[in-house]
């Protein structure tokens, strides 16, 4: 059986870490590309010792399960797009924080980058942080290379129907954080249901075409004007690179 095109052709994107050739939508949100190398020393708007001690503020916070005390730690932009109350049902989601063990610090010019390893009830996860100068988490994401990709694209969709922004972005890879931003994510989700009308449900998930360096896999969506095919692309480490919402959604069959 002949695997299933998208309507617009995919084009290459550029990793910024891996430097490898993958496919992605032609029109998606946002192309993951290389951005240019900047040299000079960093401003270091935080040093490694005091985004040490903000990660460890943010981690005691989750594991104390203090949901306003988490939304007041984040940043400006983060908390445009939530709530308590949407941190706490988050939080509810997520298995419990027992302890974690901070792996490295790298200061930026004006955020730094923390990367840790979470030991919670259900197992360990990595954690990857974004921490600007003021010590507040500007975005972070969660290692998901051992999950189905069909699961990773699922809960993203999960996340930005429910209108969980934050969590859903957790899903892109960093350089895909670093061009489209929360507030951006969701406009973009705002705007794609004017056209289609509110999100119903997914009907199926299914990967079209797997690399060793990519993922393609085609979302079949309803809403409840319109139900059409959503394209996202994965990388090698199940990280969102590309994401595609039709620009013609077709209208739902006509009851037989």
């Amino acid at each position: 059986m002949p695997r299933p095109q998208p309507r617009r052709a995919l084009i290459g994107l550029t990793l910024l870490l891996s430097s490898l050739a993958v496919l992605a939508p032609r029109e998606s949100w946002a192309q993951a590309v290389s951005l240019p190398v900047t040299t000079g020393q960093p401003s270091a708007a935080l040093s490694e010792a005091q985004a040490r001690s903000a990660a460890e503020r943010i981690l005691t916070t989750i594991r104390n399960g203090d949901a306003q005390a988490r939304f007041n730690q984040f940043s400006p932009a983060l908390q445009r797009v939530s709530s308590p109350s949407m941190v706490a049902a988050t939080m509810k989601t997520q298995p419990r924080l027992l302890r974690w063990a901070i792996r490295s610090i790298q200061p930026g010019y004006d955020s730094s980058t923390v990367e840790a390893t979470l030991f919670t009830a259900a197992g360990e996860r990595d954690l990857l942080m974004v921490i600007d100068a003021n010590g507040r988490i500007d975005g972070y994401h969660f290692d998901v290379t051992d999950q189905p990709a069909e699961k990773v694209v699922r809960d993203f969709i999960t996340a930005l129907a429910s209108g969980h922004f934050i969590s859903a972005s957790s899903f892109l890879s960093p350089v895909m954080q670093e061009q489209i931003p929360q507030g951006q994510l969701q406009q973009k989700w705002l705007n794609l249901q004017r056209i289609t009308g509110n999100f119903v449900r997914v009907k199926r998930i299914n990967r079209a075409e797997s690399t060793p360096d990519m993922r393609l896999v085609i979302v079949n969506t309803e809403f409840n004007r319109l139900t059409d095919n959503l394209f996202v692309t994965l990388d090698a480490q199940n990280q969102i690179i590309g994401v595609d919402f039709p620009t013609d959604p077709a209208p739902p069959s006509p009851p037989r």
